[in-house]
């Protein structure tokens, strides 16, 4: 059983030491370094930035379908802030992985049904009854990740 499976902690130590040293020239045994395992792990850490995203979008799109669907007034206020918040968030996530921006489309269009989803089942559970059908409900990525909110209840 190698370090990788054994103790993941020590294993990350152990090949960031040898990457570190080959990148200053220094000779390093190559078999020491678990190269499908190095290209593994940097894989998943893309996913997981993207998956990062993922999450807030999902988050977003939940409460601005709360905001369009439900009449009621007292949750705006947190709804607003929780999609501030993740917006924020979001564009954080972009700064750091600008290649990013160019999945959101696709993450939005993903991010829609488990959004409209996750609302539909939480208005009732407020004794909410929706004013429009929660899954009627689309959104560009320019309302998901600009400053637009859906007008206020009449």
């Amino acid at each position: 059983m190698s370090d990788y499976d054994a103790d993941f902690y020590a294993w990350t130590e152990q090949q960031g030491a040898l990457l570190r040293r080959l990148a200053a020239g220094e000779r390093v045994n190559d078999a020491d370094l678990d190269w499908p395992n190095i290209a593994e792990e940097i894989e998943t850490l893309g996913r997981s930035e993207r998956g990062a995203v993922a999450s807030h979008v999902t988050n977003i799109i939940e409460h601005l379908v709360k905001l369009e669907a439900s009449p009621a007034l007292d949750p705006r206020a947190g709804w607003k802030s929780t999609i501030r918040r993740s917006r924020v968030r979001v564009q954080e996530l972009l700064e750091a992985s600008p290649s990013l921006r160019r999945l959101l489309p696709e993450l939005v269009a993903r991010s829609t049904p488990p959004g409209r989803r996750l609302a539909e089942i939480s208005l009732p559970d407020h004794g909410e009854v929706p004013t429009v059908e929660p899954q009627s409900l689309t959104y560009t990525p320019e309302q998901v990740f600009g400053e637009w909110f859906p007008d206020e209840p009449q």
